[in-house]
């Protein structure tokens, strides 16, 4: 028996400390996903989309809003060209109801949206954002996620607010386009 023992410490006591000493930082290589990462990056790019991801919470009660934008309904889903570069389509809610947003802000200011959608079923539930940015359009695409299981959510309707980090929008004027599948909402946007 003790053999045995010698025979295991002197095999997980250096198997240990090489696992320890040379693993790779951060997750481990996906190959799918990170080949499909590092494709939809080239093909946004060469399509002229810059790609930020936005901070996507969904809070208990609305923010109250200061003064809010102009907001406008648009077509809904994405424009061909950007639809046609995307390697995977994001599941975009269904329509997008009410967005409070601000007119103006300065770029060294974090820009909150607040906003109202619906899922087209209740097995889908938020799971992020995306901001999609070229010239003097910027793009956002509230991202569903599907349950697994028996899971439902508990409403179609969701309420969603997105902050897009300071520094992210250089000055100017933007058209910003909050992109829901049956209908989105668009509005003008003064950045200082």
């Amino acid at each position: 028996m003790k053999w045995v023992v010698l025979a295991i410490l002197l095999f997980l006591v250096p198997y240990t400390f090489l696992t320890l000493h040379y693993r790779k930082p951060g997750p481990a290589y996906r190959p799918y996903e990170d080949m499909k990462n590092r494709a939809n990056t080239g093909r946004l790019l060469s399509a002229g989309y810059q790609r930020i991801t936005l901070a996507a919470e969904r809070p208990a009660d609305p923010r109250a809003a200061g003064s809010t934008a102009t907001v406008s309904a648009a077509a809904g889903g994405l424009p061909a060209e950007l639809r046609t570069t995307l390697v995977e389509q994001p599941l975009l809610p269904a329509e997008i109801l009410h967005v409070s947003a601000a007119p103006a802000t300065s770029a060294r200011a974090a820009y909150p949206i607040q906003f109202t959608c619906t899922a087209p079923d209740n097995k889908q539930q938020l799971s992020g954002a995306e901001l999609y940015l070229r010239g003097e359009e910027i793009l956002i695409t509230p991202d569903f996620e599907l349950l697994t299981g028996g899971l439902l959510a508990r409403t179609r309707e969701n309420l969603v607010f997105l902050t897009i980090p300071p520094g992210a929008l250089k000055p100017g004027r933007y058209r910003v386009t909050l992109a829901g599948k049956n209908s989105s909402r668009t509005w003008s946007l003064q950045v200082q």
